[in-house]
């Protein structure tokens, strides 16, 4: 965990900008400032605590709300002279309601990997919903075995597009491949987290 010694706090008048990220989609969720008391009742609570400039107080975010951003990580800059939180966050961040306080690009523009996060918690959304109300819902009704079945059959296909050099074809069927394979992760009550973890694990460097 952060050591606050190592912090330059007279290059940055005594506060500190922090950038708090989703630990999990990586999503940049805000931006607040640090003084020292703030940061100590951060590393004390593990609840991300600000200082407010316009309020001239410490300020914990979601103490109002109930929406809280929960310490996974932290980390200096190589200056000493900012942070990075990795957190958990506790329902929206932004007060608008929106999972991010950065939230006005343009949907095509959104990060992939931000996009794919979000969309995996939509089909985990969808478990014991109405069989009519979506296909995602239908999977789930008719079970695991079905879905299993649906696996394997884009895994064929996704193979044959490439093996002919179909590019937009391996793309299509790729796309199909990953939502059923996301699906069966979640009727398995995992998720791509376990996923990357295990590959993590394998991974040598």
């Amino acid at each position: 965990m952060l050591n606050m010694k190592n912090i330059n706090w007279q290059k940055v008048n005594n506060l500190l900008p922090v950038i708090v990220q989703h630990a999990k989609t990586c999503e940049v969720l805000m931006l607040g400032y640090m003084n020292p008391e703030a940061l100590e009742k951060t590393l004390a609570e593990k609840r991300v605590t600000f200082y407010s400039r316009t309020k001239q107080r410490l300020w914990t975010k979601g103490e109002t709300s109930g929406n809280f951003l929960n310490v996974v990580d932290m980390s200096l800059d190589c200056d000493n002279d900012s942070l990075l939180i990795l957190a958990d966050p506790i329902g929206e961040t932004c007060h608008t309601g929106e999972e991010s306080c950065f939230h006005q690009f343009s949907s095509s523009s959104e990060p992939a990997w931000i996009f794919f996060s979000k969309l995996e918690r939509l089909i985990a959304s969808r478990k014991g919903a109405d069989p009519q109300s979506s296909y995602t819902a239908e999977l789930y009704a008719k079970g695991t075995k079905r879905i299993a079945q649906k696996v394997g059959e884009e895994g064929v296909e996704t193979a044959l597009a490439a093996t002919v050099k179909d590019r937009e074809e391996t793309i299509c069927e790729a796309a199909d491949l990953a939502y059923h394979l996301t699906v069966l992760l979640q009727d398995a009550n995992l998720a791509w987290e376990d996923v990357i973890s295990k590959l993590k694990e394998r991974h040598t460097g």
